[in-house]
C-alpha cells in the first residue's frame, strides 16, 4: 500500500509532538512519497526559514541513495568527492545529514522518505523515528 496523505499529516504530527515534548527547537517536516514527490510538509511555529528546502533535502538525499541521510553524512566525511558529485548531479538538492529517513514497509517495499530539520541532527533524527513509529512503518536511518 503506497505511503497516503493520511499516513504522511500523521507522522508529522507525531514528530513535531515528539519534538515539542523533549523540548527540541522548532521542526518543519517534510514527507516525500517514493517517487520523491512532497507529501505533506509542516512546520512548527517559530521554525526559522529555509526549513522547507532542508527538510526536503534530507529526504530527497535518502530517496536518491535508498539509505538513510545518515550514511550521507558519513560518506560527506570519508568521501568528500562522493558528496560533490552527488550534489552536482543532483543540482544541490541533497542535505547530507542525519534527520532524512527512509520509510519502508515490513517487506522492505520502499515508501517514501521523511526529512526533519530544526535542531540537532541528531535529535531530527530522533523525531523521524517516532513519527515513523507512529505510522507503524519501518524506519532505515543509515
Amino acid at each position: 500500500m503506497p505511503l497516503t496523505l493520511d499516513h504522511a499529516n500523521t507522522l508529522i504530527a507525531a514528530a513535531i509532538k515528539e519534538g515539542e515534548t523533549r523540548g527540541f527547537a522548532p521542526l518543519a517536516v517534510c514527507v516525500l512519497d517514493a517517487g520523491g514527490h512532497v507529501q505533506a510538509f509542516q512546520r512548527a511555529d517559530g521554525a526559522s526559514m529555509m526549513r522547507f528546502e532542508i527538510a526536503k533535502g534530507k529526504a530527497y538525499g535518502a530517496l536518491a541513495v535508498g539509505k538513510g541521510s545518515r550514511w550521507l553524512n558519513a560518506q560527506a566525511e570519508g568521501r568528500p568527492h562522493f558528496l560533490e558529485g552527488l550534489s552536482n548531479v543532483s543540482g544541490g538538492k541533497i542535505v547530507p545529514v542525519p534527520g532524512g529517513v527512509l520509510i519502508k514497509e515490513e517487506d522492505g517495499t520502499l515508501l517514501g522518505a521523511v526529512g526533519i530539520t530544526g535542531d540537532t541532527s541528531d535529535n531530527d533524527e530522533i523525531a523521524a523515528l517516532a513519527g515513523i513509529a507512529a505510522i507503524g512503518k519501518v524506519a532505515v536511518t543509515d
